[in-house]
């Protein structure tokens, strides 16, 4: 299996479920598997491959490990792992916030973070100061993606808009060549998307003997028109991310109504003053007590196809690599190439952790030049369809 060299690796893919990190896998266009070895304390778990032009590093949170501070530890490792990432995206599965008519938001659709409303397109919503007889005030202040992520965002709408988003078709694809997933990442049926209202709390007994039975507990939403997105909706906006798993529907709207945010996560916050990404939602529940499992597989391969879309869409970067020093299969003990000022003291082997800071000074800070590729946006991004 093809393997490249740490410094061949310039984005950056990050998820927290294992569905999430099964989902990237299987919208690569290259497959390159795991790394043969790690650098020491470097706890994630890696999967590598390539999309298009860019040569891609798919990180996941420890199973169970949870929470923004758990996004920030493995945005840090993979970054000193892989020194040339410099653009990224944190893909996954997000809990909605449908506000009728303007925000028609239901399961199987996509939100994708984008500045705006005085947010960086994800802000913290539990982390603030609460002051008698006043609102809770927010105060942490998130960095935005990289520009260069957000005028590829742009292309791809504007893309979208003409000639249709083809998400759950490139779904059907991916299945239809892997149908022992079918299962568990096919898009659930229609009748299992209910929506109800936020006073309805559910009980101990299943939704459809319980919370379903009755038509009044439910809000009424028309059937989506024919369409060739139909099946799935793509969102921009701010997304809301907090260390807690938003199960509270009352709250949830009360959220939204001052942030305006259109789902919930646990760990973009974590990452945007780390790693300054854009992030990826497939919605899987709507941030209600009625949260199940059975969205989770498919909204995890929607994200996963937009974020391909994406990938394929924007125009790669020239990375000076100096000299390719550190592959997966030999980090340790590779000889670097010094930079002239130090070339002419006496050559000598740089110990493993001299090298890990010799790797970040000279790929990280030697700047990069952006050079002009023909993108062939609309060749491009129908051949993957």
């Amino acid at each position: 299996m093809k393997q490249l060299q740490a410094t061949e690796y310039t984005f950056g893919w990050i998820c927290a479920l294992p569905e999430e990190f099964l989902a990237a896998q299987s919208f690569l266009d290259e497959d390159h598997g795991q790394p043969k070895v790690r650098l020491p304390r470097d706890t994630n778990s890696y999967w590598l491959g390539a999309i298009g032009q860019h040569n891609i590093v798919i990180a996941v949170l420890p199973k169970g490990d949870d929470g923004t501070a758990s996004a920030a530890a493995i945005a840090t490792n993979l970054l000193r792992t892989f020194p040339n990432v410099k653009y990224g995206v944190m893909v996954g599965v997000g809990g909605g916030v449908p506000q009728l008519p303007d925000r028609d938001i239901r399961l199987g659709d996509v939100v994708v973070s984008s500045p705006e409303n005085g947010h960086s397109g994800v802000f913290q919503y539990d982390f603030g100061k609460y002051i008698q007889d006043k609102e809770y005030q927010y105060t942490r202040s998130l960095s935005q993606p990289p520009q260069a992520l957000l005028t590829a965002l742009a292309g791809l709408n504007t893309y979208h808009d003409k000639d249709g988003n083809g998400l759950a078709e490139a779904v059907n694809e991916i299945l239809k060549h892997q149908p022992g997933l079918r299962r568990k990442y096919g898009r659930p049926p229609p009748d299992t998307d209910v929506l109800f209202k936020s006073n309805v709390v559910h009980g101990d007994k299943p939704c459809a003997s319980i919370c379903g039975k009755y038509a009044a507990n439910m809000i009424p939403r028309p059937r989506r028109e024919r369409g060739i997105d139909d099946d799935c909706t793509i969102h921009y906006g701010t997304i809301a991310s907090g260390n807690s798993i938003m199960k509270d529907a009352i709250l949830r709207d009360r959220l939204a109504v001052g942030s305006k945010a259109l789902c919930f996560d646990m760990q973009a916050a974590g990452l945007m003053n780390i790693f300054p990404c854009l992030v990826i939602r497939g919605i899987c529940n709507y941030a209600d007590t009625h949260s199940s499992k059975e969205w989770r597989g498919y909204a995890a391969m929607v994200a996963a196809a937009y974020a391909k879309d994406l990938i394929r869409y924007f125009t790669p970067e020239l990375i000076p690599l100096v000299q390719k020093t550190s592959s997966i299969s030999d980090i340790q003990g590779a000889h670097v190439e010094l930079s002239p000022v130090v070339k002419s003291a006496e050559p000598r082997r740089l110990g493993q952790g001299e090298q890990v800071v010799q790797n970040w000074l000279v790929y990280r800070d030697s700047g990069t030049q952006q050079i002009d590729l023909s993108r062939e946006d609309n060749r491009i991004l129908a051949s993957r369809r």
